[in-house]
């Protein structure tokens, strides 16, 4: 028995003298019992836990791109971090390179090293931008100098002072460039 049949019965008790009421309470209990017809409430139900359903698995859906995607995000953050720092390792071995030495065998050695790490590199589609002569382009260059030299136009990169890299079509380093006034 629910807590509205007890309920009524209550007042039933308490009013037994009035018949009107009695009849009332009786006809509403009915009239809710006709309502709901159990075929329609399953059907509800059934619509609902599908809702929820497809709901769910669409949010679950979503959940796994978006996991995906910050995974693949810190993996390529982590690798250009660690690209970056062996670029300096590149440049200090290009200084190396340019130094003088009478010994060829040590500068053979800083050679083969050189090249070892460019080709890892490659591997890596790190590849060096071109810069010398070129256009300025804010998006791949980072001036540090300007200067007027006579026979150039301005926006010219007239030297580069730090090499810069590309990884695919990203950039990994800006180029540290003088450009012309």
């Amino acid at each position: 028995m629910t807590d509205t049949n007890k309920i009524n019965e209550e007042i039933i008790d308490d009013n037994l003298d009035s018949e009107e009421i009695k009849e009332e309470l009786v006809d509403n209990d009915l009239n809710e019992s006709c309502d709901e017809n159990p075929q329609d409430k399953t059907d509800k139900d059934f619509e609902d836990l599908k809702d929820n359903f497809v709901r769910l698995q669409a949010d679950f859906i979503n959940f796994k791109r978006r996991t995906e995607q910050e995974r693949s995000d810190y993996i390529e953050l982590g690798s250009i971090k660690v690209l970056n720092n062996i670029l300096l390792v590149v440049d200090n071995f290009e200084r190396a390179l340019e130094s003088q030495t009478q010994d060829e065998n040590y500068k053979n050695g800083i050679e083969l090293i050189y090249k070892q790490i460019i080709d890892l590199l490659g591997k890596f589609d790190v590849v060096e931008m071109e810069a010398e002569n070129k256009d300025f382009d804010p998006n791949l260059h980072h001036a540090v100098m300007v200067e007027e030299k006579d026979g150039v136009k301005e926006g010219i990169v007239l030297e580069v002072l730090q090499k810069g890299y590309m990884i695919g079509k990203k950039v990994l380093r800006p180029a540290m460039v003088k450009v012309s006034k």
